[in-house]
């Protein structure tokens, strides 16, 4: 049995735990908000006072947090996972962050910890499920260490050295922003010419948007956007993708553009799946009010 801290247990962390809970593991779990971690105790979890204290004895600690402040926050100073861990931990770092928090998390290790980075592509149902993608970059001996215990979560895939699954990550990320966007547009589009919905769903069926047209059609006809990630994740994200392709001198056209929606979409003071994208870009159609 191995052990292993899970740090972070919000919608995606607190199901990651619950996984490897069922797959047998001994699981040390820390939130910031002690009551996540209550549901985890009963079937197994063992709650820790800090991110320390539940480093400290832990094969491996998988972080999960919402953004590269929170990272910070957990894993560097006196209570941070840093501070727990040794030469014999390896960290598994399964948040969206930049490669800039990566390289950070790097530094404050201690010598001869392992590190991985393994965000994931998919939802609460992914997770749920075990049928995540996991981007692994880093040492391939590490990753084959650590195979067994991500894939109770999912698939595994080594895309490289350590920032590849950050790179992996983001440019996934930027795929999926950008198709609602562009799907929304081309909606907005055939409205705004006079095509009736109907029909403009009939002629996205002949795009390369047909996947994505018809598994948003129900709710874009509804009004309804079911909760699976967050519009304020999805703006963080795309900054980060921003902020990537800054570093490199990237010319990132349709990120940027996409950029704006997402941000004047989490502006709007609740914060729905990030789907409702579609709702804001649907609704700033010329004669149609806003709500």
């Amino acid at each position: 049995m191995t052990r292993v801290a899970v740090i972070g247990l919000g919608a995606m962390g607190g199901r990651i735990a619950r996984r490897l809970i069922d797959a047998g593991h001994d699981i040390v779990v820390w939130n910031r908000d002690a009551t996540k971690a209550a549901p985890l105790v009963g079937p197994g979890a063992t709650p820790a006072r800090s991110p320390c204290e539940a480093a400290r004895g832990a094969a491996a600690v998988i972080t999960m947090v919402s953004d590269p402040a929170a990272l910070r926050d957990v894993t560097e100073g006196p209570a941070g996972v840093a501070a727990g861990a040794d030469a014999s931990t390896t960290i598994i770092q399964m948040a969206t962050v930049g490669p800039a928090s990566l390289t950070r998390l790097a530094s404050v290790l201690p010598p001869g910890a392992g590190l991985l980075d393994a965000p994931v592509l998919g939802s609460l149902s992914e997770v749920e499920s075990g049928s995540l993608r996991i981007f692994v970059g880093g040492p391939a001996e590490l990753m084959e260490r650590w195979r067994p215990l991500l894939s109770a979560l999912g698939t595994p895939l080594h895309v490289g050295p350590l920032g590849a699954g950050t790179a992996a990550k983001l440019m996934a990320n930027s795929t999926l922003l950008g198709v609602l966007c562009v799907l929304g547009e081309a909606l907005a589009l055939g409205e705004g010419l006079g095509l009736p919905r109907d029909k403009a769903f009939d002629v996205l069926a002949a795009t390369p948007l047909s996947a994505q047209a018809e598994r948003r059609r129900r709710s874009i006809e509804s009004g309804q956007y079911p909760a699976r990630f967050s519009m304020s994740l999805a703006r963080k994200d795309a900054e980060l993708i921003l902020e990537a392709a800054a570093t490199t001198g990237l010319d990132l056209r349709l990120a940027a553009a996409a950029r704006t929606w997402f941000a004047e979409a989490d502006g709007e003071g609740t914060d729905p799946d990030y789907s409702a994208v579609l709702a804001r870009i649907l609704e700033r159609r010329p004669g149609r009010s806003r709500t």
